[in-house]
């Protein structure tokens, strides 16, 4: 697949191409030095290239592929409990819901199966764009997190979904559970970089990047200790809900990294799941909307502290997402 861009100020040819596509320096750098990039027709190998406004850049994305995957058994193993529920799909993308525990690709510090290696399991052709550790990968989610996402099965679609995820006209709604009720539904535009003191962390920090959030109060449990909020995201920092949430002292249940402190035995993962995810398809321009049920643990906690029957009309998915466009 080819896909081309106008340059619409001077810059570098790498930076230029990250601003474009969602792809890694290194996977940018590849394309260029394997020959796949053009500028105004001729192929280029420089990553460094200045560039000049109206030049035409020319990519070519290899074509998608199933590739091979790790060994089965230990695939198999290690996704036991795991179950990825497939809400749609069809030629051009894969919706799913994603449970918790479940890291979405490999990295460095990643031992167990992940969200990559499910989907070579399953032979389902994969856009090839970010390369071969994130095969398909549009957007993710945390390790923890449960919820709705979309996965590209072609170059195309990928690339379409990426411009999607810059102009926000995709974007999810979340649900968490909260240690204390927010006292308004509220708009956090503070910085998020990575925490000095913890590199696990990120944090406010003056000089990080740019994070607005939007959290609407859902509705209080029994004892009026917990709360279920709504979230939306401008902006999409790593661990930004739990930052802003931390930055106002209130915490998901079962987040200890950010500032819970309550029972971790009978909580033992952060209770946030990505509710609601629109998007236009990238073939037919149809806008589609995906909603991704609870996950037990979250669903048996709020049959416990909440009342059921408020909370069901409340978290329609049209309720949510209504509430947000005249707040936000």
């Amino acid at each position: 697949m080819y896909k081309n861009f106008i340059v619409q100020e001077a810059n570098r040819l790498d930076k230029f191409l990250a601003s474009q596509i969602d792809a890694s320096r290194n996977q940018i750098e590849q394309l260029i030095k394997k020959e796949f990039v053009k500028v105004d027709g001729k192929t280029v190998v420089k990553s460094g290239l200045k560039l000049k406004e109206n030049q035409i850049i020319d990519v070519h994305f290899p074509q998608a592929e199933i590739n091979p995957v790790k060994d089965e058994e230990f695939i198999k193993k290690s996704l036991e409990g795991k179950d990825v529920k497939i809400i749609y799909e069809d030629e051009d993308i894969l919706v799913l819901n994603k449970p918790a525990n479940l890291t979405i690709h490999d990295a460095p510090s990643v031992k167990d199966a992940t969200l990559v290696d499910w989907l070579k399991l399953k032979k389902i052709s994969l856009s090839t764009i970010s390369g071969e550790e994130r095969h398909g990968i549009v957007h993710r989610l945390d390790k923890g997190t449960t919820g709705v996402m979309v996965v590209a099965k072609t170059n195309e679609a990928h690339a379409l979904l990426s411009e999607q995820l810059q102009d926000k006209t995709m974007g999810r709604y979340y649900l968490a559970i909260t240690d204390l009720p927010l006292k308004d539904d509220v708009i956090v535009d503070k910085p998020i970089g990575r925490n000095a003191n913890n590199r696990l962390k990120m944090s406010i920090e003056e000089n990080g990047r740019n994070a607005k959030s939007a959290f609407k109060k859902i509705d209080l449990s029994k004892n009026e200790n917990f709360e279920l909020i709504a979230a939306k995201l401008f902006t999409g920092r790593t661990h930004q809900i739990r930052v802003h949430l931390s930055s106002m002292n209130r915490h998901i249940l079962g987040d200890n990294l950010y500032g819970f402190k309550g029972d971790l035995n009978t909580i033992n993962r952060f209770y946030l799941h990505a509710y609601n995810l629109y998007l236009i398809h990238p073939r037919s321009g149809e806008l589609m909307t995906f909603k991704a049920d609870l996950p037990d643990d979250m669903n048996e906690f709020l049959k416990k502290h909440f009342q059921m029957e408020n909370i069901h009309d409340k978290i329609d998915a049209n309720n949510i997402i209504n509430s947000f466009t005249s707040f936000t």
